[in-house]
């Protein structure tokens, strides 16, 4: 892995996300070229701007870099949702997922 996937990454999840380059500079904190000049290989964020920019993307480090997943996001928020879930909603829900990829 090198930078270019990182700088592609932020890309693709930042698009998925529906938010421009600007906007999301600005969310961050930052002049509005910040994610500009990292797409474009110009600058790279420190660990800690990772860490936010992860954040920001509401992902963790680990589904950022998991280059087989293309949805971190969604599986992100799944995720998110079913720690909340009781043992038996949580069953029911697994029922479901096993029911749904039977039908593929």
């Amino acid at each position: 892995m090198n930078y270019d996937f990182i700088q592609h990454r932020i890309t693709e999840l930042r698009m998925k996300k529906g938010v421009s380059e600007y906007q999301m500079s600005l969310d961050l904190g930052h002049s509005r070229s910040y994610i500009q000049n990292i797409a474009a290989g110009r600058s790279k964020p420190s660990i800690e701007e990772f860490l936010y920019i992860c954040g920001y993307l509401n992902i963790t480090p680990k589904a950022f870099f998991d280059e087989t997943e293309a949805e971190p996001i969604l599986i992100q928020k799944a995720l998110d949702g079913m720690r909340t879930l009781s043992d038996k909603d949580m069953l029911v829900l697994i029922g479901l997922i096993d029911r749904l990829k039977e039908g593929k």
